[in-house]
């Protein structure tokens, strides 16, 4: 990723009143959805940079690069943006479950368990 080549686009995006947007995260090879998190300027500018994925935590009120404590990085591999430019897909090649409970995604229960 290089950060030239996406620049451009941003202009594009809404971000909330909050300057935030939400990021639904996907596994690149198995587009099994990982997680959904929010990205604010910075946020996204240094996922850009450095092509890994980093985070808003609203709960920490931080930036938050995924992986930094775990080691369970997401290496970027595209990010896409929706029709109405408020929502991001980062599409990631992941380094180990995606989830803080340790499943592969934040998406592992039903409501019919």
């Amino acid at each position: 990723m290089t950060k030239s080549r996406f620049t451009p686009h941003v202009s594009r995006l809404k971000f909330d009143e909050k300057g935030l947007i939400t990021a639904v995260v996907q596994n690149y090879a198995t587009r099994e959805v990982l997680m959904v998190a929010w990205m604010n300027a910075e946020s996204l500018q240094l996922t850009l940079e450095t092509g890994e994925a980093h985070f808003w935590s609203r709960s920490r009120q931080e930036l938050w690069h995924k992986g930094a404590t775990s080691g369970n990085i997401q290496r970027v591999r595209e990010i896409r943006y929706d029709c109405d430019g408020d929502t991001l897909l980062l599409l990631v090649d992941p380094a180990g479950p995606a989830c803080h409970t340790g499943n592969e995604s934040c998406f592992y229960r039903t409501l019919t368990d």
